[in-house]
């Protein structure tokens, strides 16, 4: 759950999710219900805490940590993300959205209770990936670092295992996706060691239903199929809604593992 060496790549697609904001809001998977109560009770949080969430789209987690009660401040690269995020969170006064690298932006105020980062913190410039958010938070604050991760159980409808086919035509980086049982839970790595202690360490199978059309709009949303290139990613997306074609554009079932660690600052 991180790295000290930076991606050459990450600035790139870190910022290719905002060329389609409206997809990614309708088909981005969001973590079950269960992980965010977990998630105020291992970190001991209340209704009026402050907190801040890195990179959160367009606001897949900071409506469930809103309805919690939670004075949410959202930072977000993407102009387009921010705007469907606050246009989610009108009825919540006490969340913000700030349209910002994470890196770059600077709070102002009392330290913070807690520091959220949803499917982001490997986004991160991996110097301040952890060291930022021990800044800003209060002594005893807590860092939760939470997401999906695909999964394909072996039961899976055929689909999941024949587009394995598209993947490997156009020279997809990466293995397929492993069964749920085998993605266990996710620990704080050396480097945030110092700075917090681990508390928790949980995981959440869940399933998501996508029509043929939602799929391909999740999938054409994905750093993977950006890093392909356009054209690599053209034919990738084309092999596969030829796929969803001939087979009838199914309702397809995706599989999930959501995770969710918690550490306590140090």
């Amino acid at each position: 759950m991180g790295c000290t060496e930076d991606d050459p790549s990450r600035h790139t697609l870190r910022g290719g999710f905002d060329r389609a904001a409206e997809d990614y809001q309708r088909t981005r998977p969001v973590c079950p219900p269960q992980l965010f109560d977990d998630l105020m009770d291992l970190g001991k949080l209340e209704a009026g805490d402050r907190v801040i969430e890195v990179g959160c789209g367009t606001g897949q987690a900071t409506v469930p940590l809103a309805e919690r009660g939670l004075a949410v401040t959202a930072v977000e690269l993407g102009a387009e993300l921010a705007a469907i995020a606050r246009r989610r969170l009108t009825g919540f006064p006490a969340a913000e959205v700030v349209t910002c690298p994470f890196e770059d932006w600077q709070p102002q105020g009392p330290p913070f209770d807690a520091v959220v980062a949803v499917n982001s913190l490997h986004w991160i410039d991996p110097h301040l990936r952890y060291a930022k958010p021990y800044e800003h938070l209060r002594s005893g604050g807590v860092l939760a670092v939470a997401g999906c991760q695909w999964a394909r159980p072996v039961d899976a409808d055929r689909f999941w295992t024949d587009v394995q086919e598209d993947y490997r035509a156009v020279g997809f980086e990466g293995c397929p996706p492993p069964p749920p049982e085998q993605l266990g839970p996710r620990h704080l790595p050396l480097e945030a060691g110092s700075l917090f202690e681990e508390v928790a360490s949980q995981r959440y199978p869940f399933q998501v239903r996508y029509s043929a059309e939602d799929y391909l709009a999740n999938l054409a949303s994905q750093s993977g199929t950006h890093a392909l290139g356009e054209d690599r990613s053209t034919e990738f997306l084309a092999r596969v809604r030829h796929r969803l074609e001939t087979l009838g554009r199914p309702q397809l079932t995706a599989t999930f593992v959501g995770y969710l660690t918690v550490g306590r600052r140090a």
